[in-house]
């Protein structure tokens, strides 16, 4: 879990209320819509300290996501609103560690935490370039923390040979954000669909599992972006499971066709659960039979 250090870095808390469009069929929020919080709060907590985007484009400089691990301790829903604390965890010559709590405000319950790691970039070139600073004097104002340990690496998931779902899709305008690449949230959204796709192609939409009585959740993504995708890129999408006794990981990758390039690779725990009680059971039988 990501905890903030009192007194070392400068936090920002923002509340965000959940619309009726951000939830899926089972009334939940859809997954990308918690990187899409964290996002803004991070853009916020940048801005709030006058490093907003005319700064930026005043510098000639940008920030990029390069890995997003997000863990779901709670499921949203529909009427719930969420408060998201963010704070850097520390700078490292180009790149930067960010950290995130996301809570109920009445209660305090944790929802979820995340960690994204940015890297800093000449927009014109897109390449790396050092961190000035006077992030570093605003950001910890009492000093720089001590630094981390190097971040974990993304694993390297054995592909098996058989039991693979291939997807192919355009990148679309509406995937593009003002960065003039696909939005980071947007590989979520692709997972998403290559998975319940994967489901489907061996039988077991959605609408099936409900009249079984139960459904699958996430409880940890995490996303590698090695490549911006562009728009009117053709992707193809690659999935697979892992199955475990009363749980399962599965695998993405993604990749542009023009060229093979892997553009992000990611990894979605889930588990299955009692659609009336939500709570969590072994996977069925006759799920683990058929799915891929």
């Amino acid at each position: 879990m990501h905890k903030k250090a009192e007194g070392m870095t400068v936090s920002l808390e923002r509340t965000f209320r959940v619309r009726h469009y951000e939830c899926d069929a089972y009334e939940n929020v859809y997954y990308t819509n918690y990187l899409r919080y964290i996002q803004e709060a991070a853009m916020d907590a940048s801005a709030s300290l006058g490093f907003d985007a005319a700064w930026y484009a005043g510098h000639g400089t940008t920030w990029m996501v390069r890995d997003t691990e997000i863990e779901y301790l709670r499921q949203l829903r529909y009427g719930d609103s969420v408060r998201v604390m963010t704070w850097v965890e520390n700078f490292r010559k180009a790149v930067s560690r960010r950290a995130y709590q996301l809570t109920l405000p009445d209660s305090g319950e944790l929802v979820a935490h995340a960690g994204t790691e940015w890297v800093y970039l000449d927009a014109a070139r897109g390449r790396l370039t050092r961190i000035p600073d006077e992030f570093k004097a605003r950001f910890f104002p009492d000093g720089l923390s001590e630094d981390l340990p190097p971040r974990e690496r993304f694993p390297e998931a054995p592909r098996p040979s058989v039991g693979v779902f291939t997807q192919r899709r355009r990148v679309e305008w509406r995937d593009i954000d003002p960065a003039q690449h696909v939005n980071n949230s947007v590989y979520l959204a692709y997972a998403e669909d290559s998975a319940v796709e994967a489901a489907m192609a061996v039988g077991w939409p959605p609408s099936r599992m409900r009249e079984a009585g139960y459904a699958m959740r996430v409880t940890r993504h995490r996303i590698e972006y090695k490549i911006s995708a562009l728009l009117g890129d053709d992707l193809e999408i690659a999935t697979w499971l892992e199955s475990r006794d009363d749980a399962a990981t599965r695998y993405f990758e993604m990749t542009r066709i023009q060229d093979g390039a892997v553009l992000a690779r990611a990894l979605a725990d889930v588990e299955w659960y009692d659609v009336a009680t939500g709570a969590r059971i072994a996977i069925p039988a006759e799920f683990r039979s058929t799915t891929r």
